[in-house]
């Protein structure tokens, strides 16, 4: 496994849709595969297979966005978000 680079924080957590509203700290794409980590438990990793700004599908977003993200597992907010 390569390096991890941190990409971004959550700020905020839907249970339904199951989505992490990510603040980037730095670029994140479609198809990126992203390792979330927090608390005593979570640590995982899942592929970026949506993204949307404001409700708009996006393929890419840059450092200050705040991106939506499917997520696999409930995170909360304050948990980072790392990029292979």
């Amino acid at each position: 496994m390569g390096e991890w680079q941190e990409v971004g924080e959550v700020t905020h957590y839907f249970p339904h849709p199951e989505a992490a509203i990510i603040k980037l700290s730095a670029p994140l794409a479609k198809g990126d595969t992203v390792r979330i980590v927090g608390g005593e438990e979570t640590d995982f990793e899942q592929e970026v297979a949506s993204m949307e700004v404001d409700h708009e599908k996006i393929e890419k977003g840059k450092k200050g966005d705040e991106v939506g993200v499917k997520v696999k597992k409930k995170v909360r907010d304050g948990y980072k978000v790392y990029k292979a």
